[in-house]
């Protein structure tokens, strides 16, 4: 299984390793780390998570984020890693399509 990491999902990462790193030196590594292995482990656990807001979801097991993805063929898509410390509004609207401006 192909393992697809979309550009929001990159920078949410990014913003979650910006977090932690200002907390303690290192520990953004660690994030980094940790969340990369649970997005790893899709390969071969994809699918088995429950749906919410339309996407399957994983909660990472060292920090509380979770990562919404979708299967494709034999390609999981992961859309967004989110920090679950915000509020449900919040992460419904951040996983809704882009509104069309015209």
């Amino acid at each position: 299984m192909k393992i697809e990491l979309l550009d929001a999902a990159e920078q949410d990462l990014l913003w979650g390793f910006a977090f932690y790193e200002k907390q303690e030196r290192g520990l953004g590594s660690y994030f980094m780390d940790a969340l990369c292995s649970d997005i790893d482990s899709l390969q071969l656990y994809a699918g088995i998570h429950a749906s919410y807001f339309g996407f399957h979801r994983l909660l990472s097991k060292r920090f509380p984020f979770a990562i919404y993805y979708r299967l494709s063929d034999e390609t999981v898509q992961v859309f967004a890693v989110l920090d679950c410390r915000h509020s449900p509004d919040r992460t419904a609207e951040r996983l809704q399509p882009p509104r069309d401006p015209g």
